[in-house]
C-alpha cells in the first residue's frame, strides 16, 4: 500500500508544493511546528533514510539544502532546523523547520495557517528555490 507521501507524489492528494525535480519533492507540512515547516522527500518510496543508496541519499540532502536556503530567505528565523525521524510515515522525509527556539523542534507546539496563507507561502518559497 502506498504511503501518504507517495499519494502526494502521484497527485492523488494535493500539497503546497515548494520545489520539485525528477527525484525529489518539497512541500509545506500541513501540521507545522512553525510557519514554513517543509518536508523534502524522495519520489521513490523508501521507508528508512539509511536504506537509500548513497547517491540518492546525498541527492536528497543537496535538494534539502537548496530548499532550506530559500526557506531561510522567506521566513524570518534564527536558523533552519533539520530532523529526520521517520516514525509517523513509512517514507523517508527531511523536516526543514524555521527556528526561533528549541521548542520549534519538539513536534509538540504547532502553528495554524489558512489555506490562503499556505498557498502564498509555498509560492514565495518556490520563487526563491
Amino acid at each position: 500500500m502506498s504511503s501518504i507521501f507517495t499519494k502526494i507524489v502521484n497527485g492523488e492528494i494535493p500539497c503546497y508544493k515548494v520545489a520539485e525535480d525528477d527525484r525529489y519533492l518539497a512541500f509545506l507540512d500541513v501540521n507545522p511546528n512553525a510557519k514554513g515547516h517543509t518536508l523534502c522527500i524522495p519520489k521513490l518510496e523508501i521507508n528508512k533514510l539509511f536504506d537509500m543508496e548513497e547517491e540518492h541519499y546525498l541527492g536528497l540532502m543537496q535538494f534539502s539544502r537548496k530548499v532550506a536556503k530559500a526557506l531561510e530567505q522567506t521566513v524570518e528565523c534564527k536558523r533552519i532546523g533539520v530532523a529526520v525521524v521517520g516514525l509517523e510515515v513509512p517514507h523517508v522525509h527531511v523536516h526543514l523547520i524555521p527556528l526561533q527556539d528549541m521548542d520549534d523542534m519538539r513536534f509538540q507546539r504547532k502553528t495554524s495557517l489558512s489555506p490562503e496563507e499556505f498557498t502564498a507561502l509555498a509560492q514565495t518559497i518556490a520563487a526563491k528555490v
